[in-house]
């Protein structure tokens, strides 16, 4: 199991995306668009700039919905390797069948 810290961070890391995802879309707009002058576009990259790092999309870490580890997670399911196929052993994922041949 992850650290719970760990956990939270990433939770409130998805919390920033949402809350300004609104606003870094409209400047990261700004900044490439050719109507405005040089000036207005740089003032939108330092106001990009200004704004929480965490708050990028890229900055999200995806974790297991159940144990929180981060490494080999499935994105189909939210789930890690060890996850999944203790799930699917156990039959909980519906038409997941270990193979053997």
């Amino acid at each position: 199991m992850a650290k719970t810290s760990s956990i939270e961070k990433n939770k409130h890391r998805r919390e920033l995306v949402k809350r300004y995802a609104a606003k870094r879309a409209r400047l990261k707009s700004a900044t490439y668009d050719p109507k405005l002058s040089p000036e207005e576009q740089f003032a939108a990259r330092l106001k990009l700039a200004e704004m929480p790092r965490n708050s990028a999309k890229n900055r999200i870490r995806n974790r297991c919905e159940l144990t929180g580890r981060s490494r080999s997670v499935y994105r189909k399911f939210s789930l890690s390797r060890i996850a999944l196929r203790q799930l699917a052993s156990t039959g909980m994922i519906p038409g997941m069948v270990k193979s053997s041949w």
